[in-house]
């Protein structure tokens, strides 16, 4: 019989979290931290020692003979250094120390990670820094420590340290707002971010013989299983036993980590499956997001399973997501996008509701570039997906709200009368006040936005980041305007109105996929960047350059070295992807139809020895040779292609994969995927999509 697992005991044993903090530190120690965060102000060197201390008591005796400063680097995963606690006592003997230094700043090698071009090779140094804001935690035997990264120049090299920036600018941004309804408590408000996380489980063995999955992450090749996601039999259904261990597993590792994992399911392709999280603060889920998608693999492979997390590892069923869910809260707990049930409560929730949606229509583009990859662009628009439009929907009876008051017309509810933002209760919007629009980009969900364009392999950090950065903007905006008013409701009326009626275009409560809207968004004048290619160009626009560094977000420097590294990234990928594309036709498909056409010409020349009839021989031997030849020059046009990208400039290059390399993958693909359908199984040099969907 298993041993019955106690969560609330082990739920965040592993971590040195408050409650730990506070039966092990002095009451000086705890307050003088407490301190530090609630003031964000630095830690005395005494105080940081205290605290070292009783970290690496904490964590030897959870077995940890290192610590490492774990950081969030721009490759979109993390990075550790691991040193040990032993110091020499000068007798052959060690003892174990960790000293408030070591705890606040580390020095980690900073010249092979991505820079962007604002460290050079030979400029080695990078410092880490310890974040007070989030926990410590036991793992692998090793104490880790979250820190910001960040160059000798002092330039930001890590996702963490603008998350950071943009958290607090959002929150005193908001404050102003709440200020003026009369909320004199509210220290800070807390960008509150719940990412649901998306996979594929395949067994390691099947993985293997794949080397398109091993370099990619993806097959670059594969014809449709007879049986694909069409009888929605795997949605929702019974978990298979051996995914259920992996799943068990998985929530417990999560657990004991303080990551609030809370639901599982299978999901709509065959494999795929998905794990959502309970809501934390845009901090922590940053980093619980980033510790999901190490400890999936690594809990995989115990259960002797790959996860994949690309965004489309398989072509002709559904792609993977990760459901990004945003809302601002206060420091007690009230979330601002709850409309409430006083007229008050009410004109809040709509000026924070106007500030969100002036602020995705103005930099829609902005947040399309934050979601950017070669991996997403087989994902978005693709019917599985949203698509690369941005554009709001806020339901049938908050979209009735709003467009009465955009008109100044009677609110058609139980009751019809004219909408007057604080004078008015709104009718009740309760969480599921209408069906769940699955196609849309950026859905209203009651209380808060599920933004559900990212892929499934990315770091939360970047849409966190515009998100925060995009209503600090505007929501400044409206504190600038409301605060100089001298008749403050009058001023929200006709705030809030205009707002509205001015950004209207972004809403839209319709099939997302359908021709008719794209049509429509067109002539409303709604982006349409549908590759990474068409996106990143607007990335680095003088309005988003103006936008970043207006709040401190970003230098320039640091946003244009974001921007090239996303170029890099992009032309690095299809590159190992097209050279994976040719060497496996090369080596392995090829080689596999030859021999079988070999094997059917001697064949069909036995059987015409004896005088029988070889149609079917025949036959096949010229569809086979027909698709082996076209294949051939196909993958010669590949080749051909993967030579002449330009290297005058990473833009014109990202444009040439785009424009030329994908298009020439994509041909190579369409004949080896008939010769898989035409060659007998047995000659086939890996799994095909019937071995790997339906194990």
């Amino acid at each position: 019989m298993s041993e019955i697992l106690n969560v609330p005991e082990i739920f965040g044993s592993d971590v040195f979290n408050e409650a730990t903090m506070r039966q092990r530190l002095s009451s000086e120690t705890f307050g003088a931290w407490k301190h530090c965060i609630e003031t964000a102000t630095s830690l005395p060197l005494d105080v940081a020692n205290d605290i070292a201390e009783a970290m690496k008591l904490w964590a030897t005796e959870k077995g940890a003979t290192h610590y490492t400063h774990w950081f969030q680097p721009m490759t979109g995963i993390t990075a550790e250094k691991h040193d040990s606690f032993i110091v020499p006592t000068g007798d052959g003997k060690v003892i174990m120390e960790f000293s408030g230094k070591e705890l606040v700043r580390g020095e980690p090698d900073a010249s092979s990670f991505p820079s962007g071009g604002l460290r050079a090779t030979f400029e080695a140094r990078g410092y880490t820094a310890w974040d007070p804001t989030a926990f410590a935690f036991v793992k692998d035997n090793s104490l880790y420590i979250p820190t910001c990264f960040f160059s000798y120049t002092g330039e930001a090299l890590d996702k963490k340290t603008p998350l950071l920036r943009s958290i607090d600018e959002v929150s005193r941004e908001a404050v102003r707002i709440l200020r003026l309804f009369g909320d004199k408590s509210t220290k800070r408000v807390i960008v509150s971010v719940g990412p649901e996380q998306e996979y594929f489980l395949l067994p390691k063995s099947l993985y293997a013989q794949r080397e398109d999955l091993r370099l990619t992450g993806r097959t670059l090749f594969g014809a449709p299983a007879p049986k694909g996601q069409e009888l929605d039999d795997h949605y929702f259904g019974a978990i298979r036993t051996r995914v259920s261990g992996f799943m068990k597993d998985l929530d417990e590792q999560l657990w004991r980590l303080g990551i609030l994992s809370k639901t599982k399911h299978n999901e709509a392709a065959p494999c795929q499956h998905e794990m959502a999280p309970i809501y934390d603060n845009a901090n922590a889920s940053s980093d619980s997001n980033q510790l999901v998608m190490e400890i999936m693999k690594k809990c995989a492979a115990k259960h002797n399973l790959v996860c994949l997390l690309h965004e489309k590892p398989f072509a002709h069923v559904n792609g993977s997501g990760k459901h990004n869910n945003w809302s601002l809260a206060t420091d007690s707990g009230k979330n601002l996008f709850n409309p409430g049930k006083t007229p008050r409560q009410n004109a809040q929730f709509l000026v924070f509701l106007a500030a969100f949606i002036k602020g995705i229509d103005e930099y829609q583009e902005f947040l399309r570039c934050t979601v950017a990859s070669a991996g997403n662009d087989h994902r978005l628009g693709a019917c599985e997906a949203p698509p690369a439009i941005l554009s709001i929907y806020l339901g049938d009876e908050l979209n009735a709200v709003v467009e009465s008051i955009i008109n100044g017309s009677q609110y058609e509810g139980p009751e019809k009368r004219m909408m007057r933002i604080g004078v008015d209760v709104l009718p009740n919007i309760p969480k599921d006040t209408t069906d769940r629009n699955r196609t849309s980009p950026l859905a209203f969900t009651g209380n808060k936005f599920e933004l559900r364009m990212l892929g499934s392999s990315q770091s939360v950090a970047g849409p966190n980041i515009a998100l925060n950065t995009i209503m600090a903007e505007e929501l400044g905006k409206f504190a600038d305007e409301l605060e100089k008013a001298e008749d403050f409701d009058t001023a929200l009326q006709e705030l809030v109105e205009c707002t509205l009626r001015q950004h209207q275009r972004i809403i839209f409560n319709g099939n997302n996929y359908t021709q008719a809207w794209e049509e429509e968004a067109q002539r409303r004048g709604l982006s349409n960047l549908r590759s990474t290619a068409d996106a990143l160009p607007h990335y680095i626009s003088q309005k988003n350059i103006d936008l970043v560094t207006k709040h401190g977000i970003y230098t320039e420097t640091e946003f244009r070295a974001r921007y090239e590294i996303h170029l890099d990234a992009y032309c690095k990928i299809i590159r190992i992807e097209a050279q994976t594309c040719v060497d496996m036709v090369q080596h392995q498909i090829l080689p596999a139809a030859m021999r079988y056409t070999a094997d059917l010409c001697n064949a069909a020349t036995a059987k015409e020895c004896h005088s029988a009839p070889c149609k079917a021989e025949k036959a096949l031997i010229t569809k086979l040779s027909v698709e082996t030849d076209a294949l051939f020059d196909r993958c010669e046009d590949l080749k051909s292609a993967i030579a002449l990208v330009p290297a005058a400039s990473k833009e014109e290059a990202v444009a040439y994969y785009r424009q030329v390399v994908v298009p020439a993958m994509d041909a190579v693909r369409v004949h080896a995927d008939t010769l898989e359908q035409l060659t007998d199984k047995s000659y086939w040099p890996y799994p095909t999509y019937s071995d790997l969907l339906f194990y």
